[in-house]
């Protein structure tokens, strides 16, 4: 399972028109949110900090999650993988899929938290069905596979994988062999008709 933080800011990714579905929170926050991107796309990662913790601290989901990647990669601030926990989970729980798809991470390795294969299956869940993400869908088939956090449950691997590899995760197609070579003729053609059904419902 590879984690999803990556070692520079993601905030150049997120548009402009994004930042105004958050409407609980503040034209202040959302500014300094907008300030800390500039600043980061400039490479000045301390003032990047110190505008999306004041954006963090106002509850704006998108400066949550990028200022969990200022602490896990070190960049303008000492690393601290505590505090990057602390700023996906706030960023996690009001619904930011990447953040989930970390969250799950963290968790997954024990990063900033205890491990917990039951939190990391968890969130894995949320945004595999929810946010349709493929990483996580393939996280939670490994999970399923190995019994990690769950009872092993070919079945359900398979599924994932197959949604996961629908989504363009290419390490899917290794896992779903994988997977079918342990299932039964009977098995799989039970879980390739329940994910056919699944799509139907997309």
């Amino acid at each position: 399972m590879n984690t999803i933080f990556k070692k520079r800011i993601l905030s150049a990714l997120i548009s402009v028109s994004a930042l105004t579905a958050s409407l609980a929170t503040s034209h202040v926050a959302h500014a300094d949110y907008e300030a800390g991107v500039t600043a980061a796309q400039n490479g000045d990662f301390a003032t990047a900090l110190r505008e999306f913790t004041e954006a963090a601290e106002a509850g704006l989901d998108l400066a949550q999650y990028n200022l969990a990647i200022l602490y896990y990669t070190g960049q303008g601030v000492e690393q601290n993988y505590e505090e990057a926990y602390r700023w996906t989970l706030a960023a996690a729980e009001q619904g930011h899929l990447n953040s989930q798809v970390n969250l799950a991470s963290l968790y997954y390795y024990g990063t900033g938290t205890a491990q917990n294969f039951e939190e990391a299956l968890r969130w894995n869940t949320i945004a595999a069905e929810e946010g349709q993400h493929p990483g996580a869908q393939h996280s939670l088939a490994k999970m399923y596979q190995l019994g990690e956090g769950t009872p092993v449950d070919l079945a359900k691997a398979h599924f994932w994988a197959s949604a996961a590899l629908q989504n363009e995760n290419r390490e899917a197609e290794k896992l779903l062999r994988e997977v079918s070579a342990l299932m039964t003729p009977e098995q799989l053609s039970e879980a390739r008709r329940a994910f056919a059904e699944w799509m139907l419902t997309l």
